[in-house]
């Protein structure tokens, strides 16, 4: 019989939320992690796949051979026909990445990988996913946390926040909830809890199967 395709694991959270540092914590354990933000700095980057397309849809938006994000930023926000236009060019791009990277985790003979996506329920991508991990700490923390970047302000902050969906909604539509305002050593005790509950479960359909 084939082995089953790697469990799909969506991890998401708000901005400020400790997101980034969990997924690192997911591949140190060994889980190939796909970073969205990563793929798109890849597309759009000098040499990307995104870098042409979107000169010839959007003109002087590509600067030294690379996207201008804030050019493209500036074009496109708050233009829905330009938004979609964007989103044709990059959605097929991004599917292409994600295709890549899971040849390549089932090469490694991976288990489980983990799909890192801000805007996972936002997108509607949950439904690609055989369990969700949303990341998660007090408002008050998340704004300390974001407020304490380079360039950030309360008005960028309340903006970028507002085009999330609220954070009791996320923990609400998980699997799983990973809070990360008690240590790294905390949040690293629940995604090791996380992956051993996901693989006995597996284990225990593989079980169900043979029974």
């Amino acid at each position: 019989m084939a082995n089953k395709r790697p469990i799909h694991v969506g991890l998401t959270g708000s901005i400020g939320m400790g997101k980034s540092e969990t997924a690192k914590m997911f591949a140190q354990l060994g889980v190939p992690v796909y970073d969205a933000d990563a793929a798109v700095h890849r597309l759009y980057q000098v040499g990307g796949a995104a870098v042409a397309p979107i000169e010839a849809a959007f003109p002087g938006t590509v600067k030294d051979g690379a996207v201008d994000r804030a050019a493209l930023s500036k074009r496109v926000t708050g233009d829905h026909d330009a938004t979609q236009r964007l989103q044709a060019i990059v959605y097929p791009l991004m599917a292409d990445e994600r295709r890549k990277f899971l040849e390549a985790a089932d090469r490694n003979g991976a288990d489980i990988v983990v799909f890192d996506i801000p805007l996972l329920f936002e997108t509607r991508g949950e439904g690609n996913m055989d369990a969700v991990v949303v990341v998660s700490a007090p408002s008050h923390i998340q704004r300390e946390r974001v407020l304490a970047r380079p360039g950030m302000t309360s008005e960028k902050f309340d903006y970028l926040h507002s085009r999330q969906m609220p954070d009791e909604e996320k923990r609400a539509k998980a699997h799983f909830v990973v809070v990360t305002d008690k240590g790294l050593e905390h949040a690293f005790a629940q995604v090791k809890l996380i992956l051993a509950t996901l693989r006995d479960r597996r284990r225990a359909e593989d079980r169900n199967e043979h029974a």
